[in-house]
């Protein structure tokens, strides 16, 4: 596994109620398929709206957050988007099988209208094949 090469900084969407210093970690349901338990934790360097739709999709009652991480081991690309949708990684999209370190939380992105929540959520109920776990 190679490092990429992207400096960040670093986002991961949620509705977790996390703190500043806390660790996000892999080992929870799938948000896309809650069959499958996530070897990894996922993150993106596309900035606060991509995390953002991200938290917006994500399961749980918590209001969607945005948070700064930081990885404390190697990551990789994430090959759920850049090998299957996406080759060469422009959305920045990565997972690690390491902890991420919350280092601070973005309170303003664009936040998805309900029309086009209820289209990615049909898109994801409708996705063929399998999560690169």
């Amino acid at each position: 596994m190679n490092k990429p090469l992207d400096a960040g900084p670093f986002y991961h969407g949620t509705r977790a109620d996390l703190k500043i210093g806390d660790l996000l970690t892999p080992g929870f349901q799938s948000n896309y398929r809650p069959e499958i338990t996530m070897n990894h934790i996922y993150f993106t360097a596309s900035g606060p709206d991509g995390a953002g739709l991200a938290a917006a999709l994500a399961r749980g009652d918590g209001r969607q957050r945005v948070y700064i991480v930081e990885p404390t081991g190697s990551f990789e690309d994430d090959p759920n988007v850049t090998d299957k949708k996406f080759p060469g990684n422009p959305t920045r999209s990565y997972r690690s099988s390491e902890p991420l370190r919350i280092v601070g939380e973005v309170t303003e992105w664009r936040r998805l209208t309900p029309e086009e929540l209820q289209d990615w959520r049909e898109r994801i109920a409708n996705l063929k094949g399998e999560i690169l776990n």
